[in-house]
């Protein structure tokens, strides 16, 4: 059985995100108000799913974002640099004092039954800036590119970015490509860029040009608008209220070929159970469960969606691309920051059963 997806063979891109760009500050297991060091995790939704697909899986991929001409820019694009990305950038000049800035997510780690702590300096970001005509896509894509990404925290930024996203999948559509989108709804960016009935509106005027949507039944509701069935869960695990939701939100975009999710059940910080599944053009497929030790949840699912992508674009059955992006989200939870250390032979191993034994 295939995905329904028309990927193009071969194009010069395997893949293109559009989005923002942000650098984390992360104290570890210690909360911010008692931290004397942080390390800096370069991160962004959309990237972490191209840094991904060509660190681990060696696929070409770009990034079209904003960058800012100060040394916190060019930390970022040493990163993107360093993790194999093209960086298609809109350039902004700081003023020295007050910005435009690239965007600092803070978040400690947490441990045991203290959860993590994720807040935001997102104060005259650059990427808030960005607007249609800023990206010249037939340049980006002149020499083809089979799948174009966006997500939902990059819409929330501004009344222009939406715009941006959108440009940018009619573009990639004219060009051939399969286009995704990761709801990643985030509560606070859309409390204070026009509350839950923007969010809605946005969002489903953005899944209008989309062939594959990632989110769980929460993203689906908040970002979508779309009401909960009535579905007794047994647990975070049960995919029962996620394949309900899947007839509600076809009847809206009867044109989505595939749905998918993670499923994650926190015990604790450091211990989580981790599934994944996907309705893929009119099947349902689930993951095993794993139990993770978590160093560094971040960019968990990033992890998923980005494995994921990487068996539909290289033709693997429906069943092995959720497992090859269920063992890579897993795998990228036990290293520290937002993308990935692993290599495509851990992942396969992974997903095929391999265990947590030494390798000599």
């Amino acid at each position: 059985m295939s995905s329904g997806l028309n990927i193009p063979a071969e194009a010069a891109l395997d893949l293109v995100s559009v989005g923002a760009m942000v650098h984390r500050l992360d104290p570890g297991q210690v909360p911010f108000r008692k931290a004397n060091q942080c390390s800096i995790h370069v991160s962004g939704g959309e990237f972490n799913v191209a840094a991904n697909l060509a660190d681990c899986f060696g696929m070409k991929t770009g990034i079209a974002t904003a960058m800012v001409d100060y040394p916190i820019g060019d930390l970022i694009a040493e990163r993107v640099r360093a993790m194999g990305v093209q960086g298609f950038y809109k350039r902004f000049e700081h003023d020295g004092v007050r910005g435009p800035n690239m965007a600092t997510v803070l978040s400690d780690r947490g441990h045991g039954v203290r959860a993590p702590v994720v807040f935001y300096n997102r104060s005259n970001e650059a990427a808030g800036l960005l607007k249609p005509g800023d990206f010249d896509w037939g340049v980006i894509f002149d020499g083809g590119v089979r799948w174009f990404h966006s997500g939902g925290i990059f819409a929330a930024l501004s009344p222009t970015t939406p715009e941006v996203i959108i440009e940018g999948m009619k573009a990639a559509k004219a060009a051939g490509a399969v286009v995704s989108f990761d709801l990643n709804y985030r509560a606070k960016l859309w409390k204070i860029s026009g509350g839950a009935d923007r969010a809605v509106a946005t969002m489903n005027r953005i899944v209008e040009n989309v062939d594959v949507v990632v989110g769980n039944e929460e993203d689906l509701q908040m970002g979508l608008g779309l009401p909960g069935p009535e579905v007794e869960k047994k647990s975070k695990l049960d995919p029962s209220a996620f394949f309900a939701m899947i007839d509600i939100v076809r009847k809206r975009h009867p044109h989505l070929k595939v749905i998918a999710t993670t499923l994650r059940e926190v015990h604790s910080t450091s211990r989580h159970s981790w599934s994944a599944v996907a309705w893929i053009d009119g099947e349902t497929h689930q993951a095993p469960t794993a139990e993770l030790e978590v160093l560094d949840r971040v960019g968990g699912g990033d992890g998923f969606a980005s494995g994921f992508f990487y068996g539909l674009m290289g033709g693997e059955s429906p069943e092995e691309a959720v497992k090859l992006g269920w063992a890579h989200g897993a795998l990228l939870t036990t290293f520290p920051g937002d993308t990935t250390m692993a290599t495509v032979a851990q992942v396969r191993a992974f997903a095929s059963g391999g265990s947590a034994r030494i390798q000599r």
